[in-house]
């Protein structure tokens, strides 16, 4: 688990040289569309559509199954009341909620990509292909490592 030590979360960027806490100190511009106590939301800039909003939380942490449980609710709380936003403010029919952990996150600070959805947008569901299981065999194994993992404490 990554643990703040001074000014440097183990295993990442510098909390000083972190981009997103920059934006949340106020040290980097950025068209920010909501805050609380916990939670800043703003527009990415390289959207997949306009109005697609990254949710960061405040404190510094790089990736979800790192982020303290205090944090949990108040981050995706902040998302659900923006993907509601997205959709009434742009008139879109819908949102794709999604985050990175480690692999694909362009930034090393945990952020919520909230994007607004049309029918006929180009986005096809997922945008990777899927890729199956050889059998049932396969699945059932799969289920009940994750299963394991899941039932280990911390």
């Amino acid at each position: 688990m990554e643990r703040e030590t001074g000014t440097t979360v183990a295993g990442s960027e510098t909390v000083a040289t972190c981009r997103f806490c920059a934006i949340v100190r106020g040290e980097l511009p950025a068209h920010t569309v909501y805050q609380d106590d916990l939670t800043v939301a703003f527009l990415d800039r390289r959207p997949l559509f306009p109005g697609h909003l990254l949710v960061v939380p405040r404190a510094h942490h790089v990736t979800l199954p790192e982020l303290p449980p205090h944090l949990v609710t108040p981050l995706f709380l902040s998302a659900q009341l923006l993907a509601r936003a997205v959709e009434l403010a742009l008139d879109a029919q819908g949102s794709f909620v999604a985050l990175n952990n480690r692999v694909s996150q362009s930034v090393p600070h945990l952020h919520v990509h909230i994007v607004p959805r049309r029918m006929g947008d180009g986005l096809k569901g997922f945008f990777w292909p899927r890729v199956g299981y050889r059998d049932e065999a396969e699945m059932a194994e799969v289920a009940e490592r994750i299963r394991r993992a899941a039932a280990r404490p911390g």
